[in-house]
């Protein structure tokens, strides 16, 4: 499976484009902004998109959502019904910011703890790790964990916004240090990293 990651807007968020050669389907992970940008590296690799998975409903990674609508229409996009409260208020938060931004229409599909999505013949578990986010959601899957905002290279998603819960993100930081230590970490901000070198370096794990 190939992994794209493009670094887009003002909060500097990763994008991730998932793409299987063999079956052509793709995937977009949180396309936050630039949708012109995604929809390019989508096209450049001559897949199939089939999917936009959210790991949570913040701005800065949903405000990409109908430009990527617009250039593939009736790709479903995934989203945890308990974000939905963050994703219906992305452009009111944005305006406090004094950031353009366009509201999208509501998501298609709802994600589940437990549930298996697909990019070809890749699985991946959607896990539910709220903290950051009421619906917050990390997909592991080929040795990699797509974890949104939960855990970044040496630190750790923020608990002090509207519906964060420091209670669930240390609860959620417990849960993901019983991971493989070689899984790859790619966050929504940042280097990407592995669960055993946050395990051994990263304080908020240490204290986990």
């Amino acid at each position: 499976m190939q992994v794209t990651s493009l670094v887009v807007g003002s909060f500097q968020e990763n994008c991730w484009i998932l793409h299987d050669p063999a079956s052509g389907e793709m995937v977009v992970i949180d396309p936050g902004a630039e949708p012109e940008r995604i929809c390019a590296a989508v096209e450049a690799q001559g897949g199939r998109l089939t999917a936009v998975w959210l790991t949570h409903a913040h701005l800065d990674h949903v405000g990409g959502i109908e430009g990527v609508r617009r250039r593939f229409p009736g790709v479903p996009v995934h989203l945890h019904p308990a974000d939905r409260p963050v994703y219906d208020h992305a452009a009111r938060v944005a305006a406090g910011y004094g950031l353009p931004f366009e509201q999208p229409a509501p998501p298609d599909a709802a994600l589940a703890e437990g549930q298996v999505v697909h990019v070809g013949a890749h699985p991946f578990t959607v896990w539910h790790l709220p903290g950051h986010a009421p619906g917050h959601v990390a997909f592991i899957g080929a040795e990699q964990l797509f974890g949104g905002d939960l855990l970044f290279a040496g630190s750790i998603g923020r608990t002090d916004l509207p519906l964060c819960d420091r209670t669930a993100m240390a609860a959620s930081l417990r849960r993901l240090i019983t991971l493989p230590p070689a899984l790859v970490v790619h966050p929504g901000h940042g280097p990407s990293t592995t669960i055993g070198a946050e395990r051994a370096t990263n304080p908020y794990l240490v204290r986990a």
